[in-house]
């Protein structure tokens, strides 16, 4: 008993003279050997008996594996550690932040886009996305008007059970309501576009052009059933997603154009903070 102690004492000791070396669990695969062994118990059950047999020869042979790994010491290997400073940088420069304090991991962005860069945005999209929508209707039902109807459909239940041939046809009526959802819908994707752009990695236009368009698309697919089942039987999902590619390259294009403006959070702050004289936070000198 006593020279048991000693040895595992001693082993212990070794392990705190290396100051290079961290000990860390011997790496093992009966863990996982242990799995396939019950899984393939299991899987045996409802298939064939050598299935079973085959996990039972392995769960045993993990199990006594995985008991020499533990007992009677735990095996240890001693891995090399480098010590060093590591610098972390990241190559987003599309968005310049300012900490709030030394005691707060709160980051304020210092610019970003006006409402009047979002809404001008959000017109120049819509007016792009019309022109794959009327292409379709042109293409697959020969009248412009066929995409406009459809939008208008959404609005008014009566035309829930309209024939195709009613959907080709000029409505002023449909017209106004397709323009006023249009309208409205490209508005405040826009207004969306201008406060999240910054927020974007590099090549924002290629995001919100391609990235956010897709997962708008996704979101809209899984729940028109619910918000309109007029479009949902309708629509043709490709030409939803050009139109929507449409929008978001030449929304992200619009917005990206015009100057950023300082945050309301940024000029919140302190005079003193806001023109760089003054700051609680550490002053770092580079290393000469």
């Amino acid at each position: 008993m006593q020279e048991g102690q000693f040895t595992q004492t001693t082993h212990s000791h070794d392990h705190e003279h290396r100051s290079d070396t961290v000990i860390l669990p011997a790496p093992t695969p009966w863990p996982m050997v242990l799995a396939l062994g019950i899984a393939l118990l299991i899987t045996g059950m409802v298939t064939q008996w050598v299935i079973s047999l085959l996990g039972l020869i392995l769960t045993l042979r993990s199990i006594v594996g995985w008991f020499y790994d533990i007992f009677p010491h735990e095996v240890h290997v001693a891995v090399p550690v480098q010590t060093g400073v590591m610098t972390i940088s990241s190559t987003r420069t599309t968005r310049e932040q300012l900490p709030v304090s030394a005691d707060h991991r709160q980051i304020l962005p210092v610019e970003t886009f006006s409402i009047t860069s979002g809404l001008k945005g959000g017109i120049g999209g819509g007016i792009a996305m019309i022109l794959p929508a009327a292409l379709f209707g042109l293409l697959k039902y020969h009248s412009i008007w066929y995409a406009v109807n459809l939008l208008a459909a959404g609005g008014f239940v009566s035309w829930a059970s309209a024939s195709t041939d009613f959907l080709r046809q000029f409505h002023l009526e449909g017209l106004l309501a397709a323009t006023g959802i249009h309208a409205f819908t490209s508005v405040l994707i826009g207004l969306l576009y201008g406060a999240m752009l910054p927020m974007f990695p590099r090549k924002p236009i290629l995001t919100a052009g391609f990235v956010a368009p897709l997962l708008w698309t996704g979101i809209l697919y899984s729940a028109l059933g619910i918000i309109s089942p007029v479009l949902n039987a309708r629509i043709n999902w490709l030409w939803f997603v050009i139109s929507q590619i449409a929008f978001g390259l030449v929304c992200g294009f619009i917005v990206n154009l015009h100057v950023k403006v300082r945050t309301p959070q940024f000029r919140s702050l302190p005079f003193a903070v806001r023109a760089g004289i003054h700051s609680d936070l550490p002053i770092e000198k580079d290393d000469q």
